[in-house]
């Protein structure tokens, strides 16, 4: 029976050896942009205000045991009209109940690009916006370079999957149900490789 409990901490220990944690860096040029379209025009929201991490257990890169967060305050999404911004919080997402949206998951592909640090990933999870958790696949670019780490990506979702009206603009003009969402961050390793 020791020798039980002895191997399952050896296991414990061993897989922690070869874990890497990665944090967004705050001070970078991070970018959470949507695109919403009408039949008339299409405009974006803009914020940087993101946080969240990945981490994976292992020597390979996203191998093993990993999970990739994110979350962004949505209070901070600006559309450039101040009217537009608040009746966004206000009546279609409802930010005072829900003020964040985030998304948790995991890799479920890696590809690297040549001999370069630059990743082709697929990452599926849950994806929470308006009180509804949706799961959905995302893909992405992933390049580390001078200790940073430059994610990329682009993806849709819909507004009926977040039990989300699509507001009206302008003499009755609604918005399309796909919201095309544009992606940058960056990350900064929070604690060496042990290997």
């Amino acid at each position: 029976m020791k020798k039980k409990y002895i191997l399952i901490l050896i296991l414990l220990i061993s897989s922690s050896i070869y874990a890497d944690e990665w944090h967004i860096k705050k001070d970078a040029d991070n970018l959470v942009q949507f695109t919403s379209s009408t039949i008339i025009f299409d405009f974006d929201g803009t914020t940087n205000n993101i946080d969240g991490y990945i981490y994976w257990e292992g020597k390979e890169i996203f191998s093993g045991k990993n999970e990739i967060y994110f979350e962004v305050d949505l209070n901070t999404v600006k559309t450039g009209i101040g009217k537009r911004d608040r009746d966004m919080r206000e009546d279609v997402l409802e930010t005072e109940k829900w003020p964040i949206t985030y998304f948790k998951g995991s890799f479920i592909k890696v590809e690297k690009k040549g001999n370069q640090n630059i990743y082709s990933v697929k990452i599926l999870g849950k994806m929470f916006v308006h009180g509804v958790e949706k799961e959905i696949e995302i893909p992405g670019k992933i390049k580390i370079e001078n200790g940073v780490m430059d994610v990329e990506s682009k993806f849709s979702i819909y507004l009926n999957d977040f039990n989300i009206e699509a507001p009206s603009l302008v003499a009755f003009i609604k918005v399309a149900q796909e919201i095309k969402l544009k992606l940058n961050f960056k990350l900064e390793q929070t604690r060496e490789n042990d290997n």
